[in-house]
């Protein structure tokens, strides 16, 4: 694979942002394949696991933007890159392409692959894993992507919580960053196979987790952290492309 080939699961939009700090904003979706963690709760497993790797198109970056423009009907609006972990793909052309043309571009990453080209974003999210993911976090790579953005980009902390061992982490990691904005949100229950997408949500035990993650932080007085759910899910479940 070439330095300006990307390898992309799908290419959707234009929708809303669900989550995070750009929650409701129109958004195009460029997911890339493959992620170099394995979460226990992973929603996206079609761009991340082998067994999908047949499905991940290595596309040119004139190939991507003539999608993202076709779905945006050639009108700028943010470019959401994701996966997987994006930082893994070589991203740094497209961002180029895409801003010399007025869109601009948010990126989501655990944290774990510092790049250059993070400093060329609009929008940085740092979302590394709590426990219940059964990753371990590697602070000096978390640091490392810091240093590459340079303060450019819009940089904040997002951290999914399941539970109190999560969100023990989440203050823990945010003490770490004390420049930075932080949004919480509650973890999605475990999410169906990507062969049955359609399957109904949990979402008496999402909202629960959410009234749970709400009343912690108001009992804590975390008042500089933001609770926000996951809007897509709650829209329209776990299914692909919306």
């Amino acid at each position: 694979m070439t330095e300006t080939t990307i390898r992309v699961s799908e290419i959707f939009g234009p929708t809303i942002q669900g989550e995070g700090v750009l929650i409701g904003q129109p958004t195009v979706f460029v997911r890339t394949g493959g992620c170099d963690y394995r979460c226990s709760w992973c929603d996206s497993l079609h761009a991340v696991e082998s067994r999908f790797r047949e499905d991940w198109q290595p596309l040119s970056v004139e190939a991507i933007w003539a999608e993202v423009e076709t779905l945006s009907n050639g009108k700028p609006l943010m470019v959401s890159l994701s996966g997987g972990n994006p930082a893994i793909q070589p991203l740094g052309p497209l961002i180029a392409h895409g801003h010399a043309r007025g869109y601009r571009f948010a990126l989501e990453t655990q944290g774990s692959v510092p790049k250059d080209w993070f400093a060329d974003l609009d929008v940085l999210v740092l979302s590394p894993k709590p426990p219940s993911s059964g990753m371990e976090t590697d602070w000096q790579k978390l640091e490392d992507c810091l240093s590459m953005a340079d303060g450019k980009p819009q940089t904040v902390l997002k951290f999914i919580v399941f539970d109190d061992a999560d969100y023990a982490y989440a203050k823990s990691a945010a003490a770490r960053f004390p420049a930075l904005p932080v949004t919480l949100q509650p973890g999605n229950h475990t999410p169906p196979p990507p062969e049955e997408e359609d399957a109904v949500i949990d979402l008496d035990g999402i909202m629960a987790r959410m009234h749970w993650l709400v009343d912690k932080v108001m009992e804590d007085g975390w008042f500089t952290a933001r609770v926000l759910p996951q809007l897509h899910v709650l829209l329209w479940g776990n299914r692909r492309g919306v």
